[in-house]
């Protein structure tokens, strides 16, 4: 169970604070794969990232009783002067994984080569999200949260990350961000809208895609 109690946050710039979101107050449901939408800048990533706990809300809380990843597509969870095998191992150890099993997995399904060998500051954003992506799939969480993931590197890579997400959400839930809605249709089965601070849910993806595409090309 993940539920938001008034949750808010907002950052300091020149011109004064700008307010990303405020007061979000919901349960996100159980046993669903949630699609959530809004615009550039709405701020998607930023209500991710709070759930994983890997930001701060200016105010409220999280409530968390599942098992939950950080925001895959990020790299945040590693550390940039280690190897990629060296977080890896890091990360196995934090969340009660085999560290070989672990650390085989990911080098073959990332498939970065020498890289896997070398710091993580040596390597290109789409080798950061294979690994990231990798680790995930990797470690048996509750609930993944995905940032526009499923779109980084090339064909033969996007296939079998899909194939891999699409095994996993059979076991789990899952909160996902992406700008495809043909992968929103594919994945999630129920939405959520961020508009303007405010946060809705939709049961079904089709309702929350027509909700979304209405607010980009409003009448």
């Amino acid at each position: 169970m993940i539920r938001l109690e008034n949750l808010g946050k907002d950052f300091a710039l020149e011109t004064g604070r700008h307010t990303v979101f405020e007061n979000l107050s919901i349960t996100l449901p159980t046993g669903r794969s949630l699609g959530l939408l809004g615009r550039n800048g709405a701020g998607k990533s930023t209500l991710l990232q709070i759930i994983a706990g890997t930001m701060r809300p200016s105010k409220g809380r999280v409530i968390r009783q599942c098992r939950i990843s950080w925001p895959i597509g990020h790299a945040n969870s590693f550390h940039p002067d280690m190897t990629g095998l060296q977080n890896i191992r890091f990360l196995a150890r934090v969340y009660g994984v085999d560290c070989d099993s672990l650390s085989d997995f990911v080098e073959e399904f990332a498939d970065i080569g020498a890289h896997f060998y070398m710091p993580l500051r040596t390597y290109s954003n789409g080798m950061r999200s294979r690994l990231s992506f990798g680790v995930a799939m990797g470690i048996p969480f509750d609930t993944y949260l995905i940032d526009e993931v499923t779109a980084a590197g090339d064909k033969a890579f996007r296939s079998r990350s899909r194939k891999v997400f699409r095994a996993r959400m059979k076991q789990a839930d899952a909160i996902m961000i992406s700008h495809s809605m043909a992968d929103m249709r594919k994945f999630c089965d129920a939405g959520l809208v961020l508009h303007k601070g405010r946060l809705e849910m939709f049961d079904d993806i089709e309702e929350a895609i027509a909700r979304h595409e209405t607010l980009l090309n409003p009448v």
